[in-house]
């Protein structure tokens, strides 16, 4: 989940702050009062004007997917997820590699709720160090900056 809010100390560096399985990460941080919904508004626009929207999609979907409680719909959600951003020339293909994507297709047909973690934590690590940093350059990014107040 990526959670945006306002150093206390302007001055210092922006800050990454988010949590994958159990271990910290640093996550850029934003202003309090723009919150998560329309941080992860901007980033997403921001990665839909890179061609890059996919990755943010996958993420989502995979969030949404951990929370399904029966089988049934695990095992349609899992298909819709597989057929969307896994598979070879899937309409929204995410960039993973090789042996991630060939052990998800293998599984495909009995999948767990932790058939897309490593899928997942490959494109969260991207979307970290690829596209976060260019986000934080701008004009999009900027823009929240200057509606904030922050710098």
């Amino acid at each position: 989940m990526f959670i945006f809010y306002q150093s206390s100390n302007k001055k210092s560096e922006l800050q990454r702050l988010y949590t994958w399985c159990g271990e910290i990460y640093v996550f850029p941080i934003i202003s309090r009062k723009f919150a998560f919904a329309a941080g992860q508004q901007a980033f997403q626009e921001f990665l839909r004007s890179e061609y890059s929207e996919e990755n943010i999609l996958f993420w989502q979907a995979c969030e949404d997917y951990k929370k399904i409680k029966n089988i049934p719909e695990m095992v349609s959600a899992a298909n819709r997820i597989y057929s969307e951003f896994v598979q070879v020339e899937a309409p929204r293909q995410i960039n993973i590699d090789c042996g991630t994507r060939a052990n998800i297709t293998k599984c495909i047909s009995e999948p767990t709720l932790e058939s897309f973690n490593k899928a997942q934590k490959q494109i969260y690590s991207l979307m970290t160090r690829d596209c976060y940093p260019r986000f934080l350059k701008s004009e999009i990014y900027q823009s929240i900056l200057e509606k904030t107040g922050s710098s």
